[in-house]
């Protein structure tokens, strides 16, 4: 058995220009050459270690692309500006015109009106389908199919996806499997279980501060080269270029993300079971009442656990959003989208995070006005977390008291 991820992260050495245990920050944003021909050379892509200009690499965002390679186990990885920049990149450097895309019909909703709406304008379209049915999403695969999308543990529904499975399927008609690990660092490992590309939005659990945005893509090195290709590089062209002090930012918080994870998931768990317990529809991999539990259990490393979201349905919006005031009126977290905060994060994804998907469909795919999503922090005593939390859903009746004990 090989090296962890984590350990991998660990045991990668760049140091600063002055010996800094940290590497030094390239705050440039063009470089000089002694040679004019090195210049050439160097745009052309004829040469290796040399900076032509931030658009196109630096050095703090090659090392941060060496650490998250080393995470999911890729040959390498380029970084971007946004995760959604990380996306648009990917499908827009595997697509052309009408082409046509099998993807997940529960995906974040920014990659969604992306997929739906966006790409309709080159003729492209998209089949939205239950992605843990291998049967429907090999149906959905046409002669123009140009890859399969997902996202490892789904936004918002928590539905698992069976990488494995997908692979074999993607590697049947010749097509790139393409998943969003974003919920899942280090609990899921999609390129050991033969994802192609494997896509992050490092805003979230990855960097854990909720102070910046960011992206990356994980793959081949003929992949990431062709991205950033200056001639017809999606990467390149569409300019989503992450600043080398950010990257830098990212990198450190990094060496700390097995621990968050373990932390994160342990305390999900811990209120997933108890508000199971208490009669709420909880909704978490981690549970055995999750129809993806099994799945999970086969493909996850089980020493990071089942991950930091989790979700609850309390009835109706109204309900949802009395409750998500209320906790954040007494610090059990904050009334904000995004997740892997060191604070409890909570929204209601049908009118936020998901909103891009029409009503009727969000209904369809079991997304109700009720659904409260949880990005579960670091909190200390989780225990007193839940009790607080079961004492403000008494206070506003969500949970039947005859159902309630300490």
């Amino acid at each position: 058995m090989g090296h962890k991820a984590s350990e991998k992260i660990q045991e990668l050495h760049n140091f600063g220009e002055f010996g800094g245990v940290n590497p030094s920050i390239s705050d440039s944003s063009t470089y000089t050459f002694i040679s004019a021909k090195t210049m050439f050379d160097t745009f052309e892509g004829n040469t290796e270690g040399c900076y032509l200009y931030s658009r196109h690499s630096s050095p703090s965002n090659l090392y941060l692309g060496e650490a998250l390679a080393a995470l999911e186990g890729t040959e390498t990885a380029n970084v971007t500006a946004s995760g959604m920049g990380a996306i648009t990149a990917v499908i827009l450097q595997l697509c052309n015109a009408d082409d046509h895309i099998v993807s997940s019909r529960t995906i974040y909703g920014g990659t969604y009106a992306f997929l739906k709406n966006f790409m309709k304008k080159f003729g492209v379209g998209t089949s939205f389908v239950d992605i843990t049915k291998l049967d429907v999403v090999e149906k959905a695969i046409t002669p123009k199919t140009k890859m399969i999308y997902c996202e490892s543990v789904s936004n918002p529904l928590l539905e698992i996806a069976d990488i494995k499975g997908l692979s074999k399927l993607a590697k049947k008609y010749n097509i790139p499997l393409v998943v969003d690990n974003t919920f899942s660092p280090l609990s899921i490992a999609p390129g050991k279980l033969g994802a192609d590309i494997i896509i992050h939005s490092l805003t979230k659990f990855i960097n854990g501060t909720s102070d910046c945005v960011a992206g990356v893509v994980c793959g081949t090195k003929d992949f990431c080269l062709s991205l950033k290709d200056v001639n017809k590089g999606a990467g390149m062209l569409l300019g989503s270029t992450l600043d080398s002090l950010r990257a830098s930012s990212i990198l450190k918080n990094m060496r700390t993300l097995h621990i968050r994870m373990k932390k994160h998931s342990e305390n999900a768990l811990y209120l997933a079971k108890q508000f199971e317990k208490d009669g709420l529809r909880s909704v978490y991999p981690g549970l055995a009442s999750h129809p993806g539990n099994g799945l999970m259990n086969k493909q996850m490393v089980k020493e990071y656990g089942y991950g930091g979201i989790l979700t609850i349905d309390v009835g109706s919006l109204e309900n949802a959003n009395a409750l998500m005031e209320l906790m954040q009126k007494k610090n059990l977290g904050y009334l904000a989208v995004s997740l892997g905060f060191y604070k409890t994060l909570f929204s209601a994804p049908g009118t936020s995070t998901s909103s891009e998907i029409p009503e009727e469909e969000q209904e369809e795919m079991g997304l109700s006005d009720g659904l409260i999503r949880f990005s579960i922090g670091l909190d200390d005593d989780i225990h007193r977390t839940y009790t607080m939390m079961r004492s403000c859903m008494n206070e506003l009746g969500i949970l039947s008291h005859d159902k309630v004990t300490v």
